[in-house]
């Protein structure tokens, strides 16, 4: 019996300000851009620590980050559309310098501050997250749909899988 799918992400348990896995929203937008076969932006750099209710939280080294991703860019060359995407919750604490400042002010570089994942998944990927209609649906074209969609249809692979094998042990 093959399994049709099989992810796993870690959610640390921290009650620090700004422990943890500054990585698990990356992650968990990995899952949902290959479930939804929706590409992710590549001139967005993202972190942040994800929660089970999908709240991004606020990391360590935010400042130190955002410079980085400023420094390569910037060594490449500005486009206008790089940036970071940072928890919310940590840019009441951002000291930056001031050329990332005024590349900000100018548009040529960004930094989105995220809440939830919802949010970031929409930044990255340019589709609407979707909500649940009344009939608990997704709307067409959104980013939960598409993911709802590609899980049926593993769930139904691995259905038909189940039931091959049990017609072939029946004619045993």
């Amino acid at each position: 019996m093959a399994l049709s799918l099989n992810a796993s992400l870690v959610f640390e348990q921290s009650y620090g300000g700004v422990d943890g896995d500054s990585a698990s929203s990356t992650e968990l937008y990995a899952l949902l851009s290959a479930l939804a076969a929706l590409p992710l932006r590549q001139d967005v750099a993202v972190t942040g620590s994800v929660n089970q209710l999908g709240v991004v939280q606020a990391i360590g080294g935010a400042n130190e980050k955002i410079e980085g991703y400023f420094d390569i860019c910037a060594a490449r060359g500005l486009t206008g559309t790089q940036g970071v995407m940072i928890p919310a919750s940590n840019t009441q604490h951002l000291m930056l310098r001031s050329d990332v400042i005024a590349a900000c002010a100018k548009g040529e570089f960004s930094i989105w501050p995220i809440e939830t994942i919802d949010e970031g998944i929409a930044l990255l990927t340019g589709h609407p997250v979707g909500e649940r209609d009344v009939e608990g649906a997704y709307p067409e074209g959104s980013v939960n749909r598409a993911v709802v969609d590609r899980l049926h249809l593993f769930a139904k692979a691995r259905k038909d899988a189940d039931d091959d094998t049990d017609g072939k042990d029946a004619r045993r």
